[in-house]
C-alpha cells in the first residue's frame, strides 16, 4: 500500500477567456482574446486566488493555455501536502521542475493573497506601502493607421482621461509609418506625457535615428527598442541614445536586471514574467540598488493580476497596468483608477473580488 501525504492545502484553478475592446497590435502581431487561468489556494478556510497568463516570449518558449494546465496538473499532487505558510519549501519545488514563471506568478500570488486575507490586510499595506506615491499609469496605443491611432486615443481620453499614453511603434511598414502615427497622436493630444514601445522592432540604426527624432519630441523613454537577439547592440544604442532606454523582453528576473544595467536606464518588470510578487520585489530591490528606474506591464492580463502588481505600485516610476481596462469581459474587479493612477482597495489580500 502506497503511502499518500495528507493536504494541507487544496489547488483549483478555472480556464476563463477574455475579449479586447480593441484588438492591440505591436510588433509581433495583433492580440484579440486571451484565454488565462484562475488559480485558487484554499487552506484553513481561507481562500488566495492568483493569475496565469500565456505570452509570446517566455523563455521557455510560446506558452499557451494547454501547456499551462498541463504543468499545473503535474505540479499540484507535489505542492497539495505544503501549508501556504511554507512558501519557501514550495519556491523550491517550482524551481526544481522548472515551472514556468506564469504559472510560477499564479502561485505566487495566490499565496500572497492567502496570507493577506489571512492577516485581515491589504498586501500594499502589509507591505508598509504609501499609495499616495502611486504614478498615473499610461494606456497603449497600439500599431496602427494615423486615423486608428487618433480614435483610439480619443476613447481613452473618453474613457478615464487618459494623459500618459504608450505608443507601440516598429510596424512592419517602416520608419515612416511609424513617424506618422506618432505626429498624428501627438497632435490630437499636444500636452499628454508618451513613452515609446518598439517592442524589439527596429534594428541598431533605425533605433539610433528614432531615439534622435523621439527625443526631440519630447518622449520620455525608450522601451526595448532592440530585439533580444541583438543584445550585442545595446550598448552602442546607450552611447547614443538622448532617450532613457528600458529593457522589456531582455529582462524577466534579478539575475537578467543585473545583466542588463550596464546598457539600459531602467526595467519593465511584469508579474507573468518575474513569476510572481516575490520575485517581482527582488527585482525592484536590484534595480534600486544599480541605480535604474522601475516600471510595471501586463499582458492580457485581467483586473486579478494588475492589481496584484498594482500592491507594490508604490515604488515604480512608471505604470503601464492597462490591459484590463481593454477588456469587455473582466470576471474580476480590484483596483480601482484615481485620477488616472491605479489604486488597490483596502481589501484584504489582493483585494479582488468577481464582476
Amino acid at each position: 500500500m502506497l503511502f499518500k501525504a495528507p493536504i494541507a492545502m487544496q489547488i483549483e484553478y478555472q480556464p476563463f477567456m477574455v475579449h479586447k475592446r480593441f484588438p492591440l497590435t505591436i510588433s509581433r502581431g495583433t492580440t484579440t482574446h486571451n484565454t488565462n487561468l484562475w488559480l485558487k489556494i484554499r487552506a484553513d478556510n481561507v481562500e488566495g486566488w492568483g493569475e496565469a497568463t500565456p505570452f509570446s516570449i517566455s523563455k521557455q518558449g510560446g506558452l499557451t493555455t494547454p501547456k499551462l494546465i498541463q504543468e499545473l496538473e503535474a505540479i499540484v499532487p507535489l505542492l497539495e501536502p505544503f501549508h501556504p505558510l511554507q512558501r519557501a519549501a514550495i519556491y523550491q519545488i517550482l524551481q526544481q521542475h522548472s515551472v514556468s514563471s506564469a504559472l510560477r506568478a499564479a502561485i505566487d500570488t495566490a499565496l500572497q493573497d492567502w496570507l493577506g486575507k489571512q492577516a485581515g490586510l491589504p498586501l500594499w499595506q502589509l507591505w508598509g506601502l504609501d499609495r499616495s506615491a502611486i504614478v498615473k499609469t499610461s494606456v497603449t496605443i497600439g500599431i496602427s493607421t494615423p486615423e486608428a491611432a487618433i480614435a483610439r486615443v480619443r476613447q481613452w481620453q473618453d474613457f478615464m482621461g487618459a494623459t500618459v499614453f504608450k505608443l507601440k511603434l516598429g510596424s512592419p511598414s517602416g520608419l515612416d509609418a511609424d513617424r506618422a502615427m506618432f505626429e498624428a497622436v501627438q497632435a490630437v493630444a499636444p500636452d499628454a506625457e508618451f513613452t515609446v514601445d518598439a517592442n524589439g522592432g527596429w534594428t541598431l540604426a533605425e533605433a539610433i535615428a528614432m531615439a534622435d527624432w523621439l527625443a526631440e519630441r519630447g518622449v520620455r523613454h525608450l522601451e526595448q527598442p532592440l530585439p533580444v537577439a541583438a543584445e550585442a547592440d545595446y550598448p552602442t544604442l546607450y552611447a547614443q541614445s538622448p532617450l532613457p532606454l528600458f529593457a522589456d523582453e531582455s529582462c524577466f528576473s534579478s539575475a537578467d536586471v543585473v545583466r542588463v544595467a550596464p546598457w539600459v536606464h531602467g526595467v519593465n518588470i511584469k508579474l507573468m514574467k518575474a513569476g510572481g510578487l516575490m520575485e517581482a520585489q527582488r527585482m525592484i530591490h536590484t534595480a534600486q540598488a544599480l541605480g535604474l528606474q522601475i516600471m510595471y506591464g501586463c499582458y492580457s492580463d485581467s483586473a486579478l493580476a494588475n492589481t496584484a502588481l498594482s500592491q507594490l505600485a508604490p515604488y515604480a516610476d512608471y505604470l503601464d497596468l492597462d490591459s484590463h481596462l481593454n477588456l469587455v469581459d473582466d470576471p474580476f474587479v480590484g483596483a480601482q483608477l484615481n485620477q488616472g493612477c491605479l489604486w488597490p482597495n483596502d481589501g484584504p489580500g489582493l483585494g479582488v473580488s468577481l464582476a
